[in-house]
């Protein structure tokens, strides 16, 4: 046969098997009927293919060496060497993740009691901000980094009256800024928020749990409140900084009282060690509930906690309706929930337990006690105790961001 002829033959089994040869395969394949070719088949094979000599040798070289054979090894349906390809942006970038981050994190929304997040901005924004600050990406790479941070596109839902605050979005960068200048201050930006009230007792709780097969938990039908057991009221300061978070675990009335003795407790239990050396203390928390902008007990007792700690305490509350953009809500409750999902919570001792053993892969580190005082309702603060409190409104929003200085103690 002559060298056309052979060349002929090669080049119609290639077209009659390249639509089934990946590029490994398609290198052994022409590595085969080089070899058998003999003396000058590299070229032959070359020349009817169109594959260069070098993916030839490539493949004798495959079937020369030992882990070309097939073997049972996790490599060997691997079509490329193991490392081989493109390096993620985000090895060869070593900053992308962080300023897309950054981009996003002011306007970020989500599910309290989900870890999911989304953003507002579209990925045609995101990367023309990212290249505009010096990376080099596309949309469709800004899309796949935001899947890998946990991010993804929603739809509108109708569950809320009314329409938002007009002044909505220039709150939340308002607070951004002030929480990236306390820590960057190195003091102390907590997020505070009362839970949903838990049922103790055995109650359903939403979510599975690994048991026997078809041996569940039994519970009651019913979910009335155990007049001897009572109820949980979690109320929660997360510090955003530290990624740390202090549970205060009340039995009796979620009351502006109990949510600044949470804090208080966390103070001096926890932030006093983590920050010895602060002189101010940014909380951020709902317009509404315990922690009300609205609260005149709040405040006063506000007062009394940075004249007690000598901490300036600088409060923003979150505008009406966005309560769910409260940090505290994405970062610890919903980890909290997730972590006795499914399981009866049976005692104010199973509470505080399943608190305390919360963790992240982030680090997230949670610890809890049980407050058994008694808080009572319907405390009024008169005008003139209202005066006493050494508070200083801001410019933007007054009722919103203030400050609360310590007073002198004579």
């Amino acid at each position: 046969m002559s060298d056309k002829q052979v060349v002929e033959s090669i080049q119609d089994k290639y077209d009659s098997l390249s639509p089934y040869l990946n590029e490994k395969t398609r290198r052994i394949w022409a590595a085969i009927e080089a070899r058998s070719l003999g003396w000058g088949g590299v070229s032959q094979v070359a020349l009817a293919t169109g594959l260069s000599r070098t993916t030839i040798h490539a493949g004798i070289r495959l079937l020369l060496d030992a882990s070309g054979e097939k073997t049972s090894n996790d490599d060997s349906n691997r079509i490329r060497s193991s490392g081989a390809g493109r390096k993620l942006l985000e090895e060869k970038d070593a900053m992308l993740l962080s300023d897309l981050e950054s981009l996003i994190e002011p306007v970020t929304l989500g599910d309290p009691e989900s870890p999911l997040k989304w953003t507002s901005k579209s990925v045609v924004k995101l990367a023309a901000a990212l290249n505009i600050g010096g990376h080099r990406t596309s949309p469709k790479s800004v899309y796949n980094l935001l899947e890998s941070l946990g991010y993804s596109l929603q739809s509108n839902r109708k569950t809320r009256d009314g329409s938002s605050h007009p002044d909505r979005d220039d709150q939340f960068l308002h607070i951004s800024n002030q929480v990236l200048h306390f820590q960057s201050q190195n003091e102390p930006v907590i997020s505070v928020d009362t839970k949903k009230k838990e049922l103790i007792g055995d109650f359903k709780n939403s979510g599975t749990e690994w048991c026997e097969k078809e041996q569940p938990i039994e519970v009651k039908m019913h979910d009335f409140v155990d007049p001897k057991l009572g109820k949980a009221i979690p109320y929660g300061i997360y510090d955003l900084t530290s990624n740390q978070g202090w549970v205060n675990v009340g039995i009796d009335h979620d009351t502006a009282e109990f949510a600044v003795e949470s804090i208080r407790h966390w103070w001096y239990s926890m932030g006093k060690q983590v920050y010895p050396s602060s002189e101010h203390i940014m909380i951020t928390a709902d317009c509404g509930g315990s922690n009300s902008y609205r609260s005149r007990l709040w405040k006063l007792k506000l007062q009394e906690l940075a004249t007690d700690t000598g901490k300036t305490i600088h409060v923003c509350h979150f505008p009406p309706g966005t309560s769910k953009w409260n940090k505290i809500e994405h970062r610890l409750f919903c980890h909290i929930t997730q972590n006795w999902r499914g399981r009866p919570l049976t005692s104010l001792q199973v509470v505080i337990n399943l608190i305390r053993n919360t963790t992240t892969t982030q680090g997230l580190e949670v610890e809890a006690r049980l407050d058994p005082n008694l808080y009572k309702t319907g405390i009024k603060v008169t005008d003139q105790e209202l005066d006493t409190i050494a508070i200083e409104r801001n410019s933007f929003h007054g009722e919103w961001n203030y400050i609360i200085k310590p007073k002198v103690v004579s």
